[in-house]
């Protein structure tokens, strides 16, 4: 029973992430874009699915990664986050300076981009914050970490439900509810404002 009920998490979080990237995948917007928009891409819409991962993680809801063991997981996956978020944007700056400047100096027409700059933003701060958490102390690393993390959710969330581009609605719809109730569940069950 128990090894059934851990397959059957694991597989939900691989669709989870999995399944709006192959629908991406499918997209008619491809055949208009050149190789490294297509990369920039797909590395938010993956980034956005170990965002999801994160709070499971750290939480200890996913099954063999218990404790200390979802802890380093989820300090590796922030890494690959933080990669995935630089591919994201130097790819979009590679195919399209200007969009990239409007966006980064909150310039842009389009709704999408302060919450993804937002985020892009918190994201590299948790990386530096977790850089320097052994001269923090716990209880001021936690609230940080915790209030960068919801800042990180939040925009990730608005950003991509907002932008019109290869990820199928529906799917992303659920990875994104799916990303906001992770996120608020390991909130309420560490008590991380207490």
């Amino acid at each position: 029973m128990r090894l059934a009920k851990a397959t059957l998490i694991w597989a939900a979080l691989a669709a989870a992430v999995c399944v709006p990237a192959g629908l991406a995948a499918t997209s008619d917007l491809l055949e208009w874009r050149g190789p490294v928009y297509i990369v920039a891409g797909f590395a938010g819409i993956i980034a956005l699915g170990l965002i999801l991962a994160q709070p499971l993680l750290v939480g200890g809801n996913l099954p063999g990664l218990p404790g200390y063991r979802g802890r380093r997981a989820h300090h590796w996956v922030g890494g690959a986050g933080v990669v995935l978020v630089v591919v994201h944007v130097g790819g979009l700056w590679i195919t399209s300076p200007p969009d990239m400047i409007d966006a980064l100096t909150f310039t842009s027409p389009t709704p999408f981009s302060p919450f993804g700059v937002i985020a892009m933003w918190a994201i590299f701060a948790v990386a530096l914050l977790a850089a320097v958490r052994r001269r923090l102390g716990l209880r001021t690393f936690r609230m940080a970490h915790m209030s960068l993390a919801a800042i990180i959710v939040v925009g990730s969330v608005v950003h991509g439900m907002l932008v019109e581009g290869t990820m199928e609605t529906m799917s992303k719809a659920a990875l994104c509810a799916l990303v906001l109730a992770a996120a608020i569940k390991v909130m309420i069950d560490l008590r991380v404002w207490r």
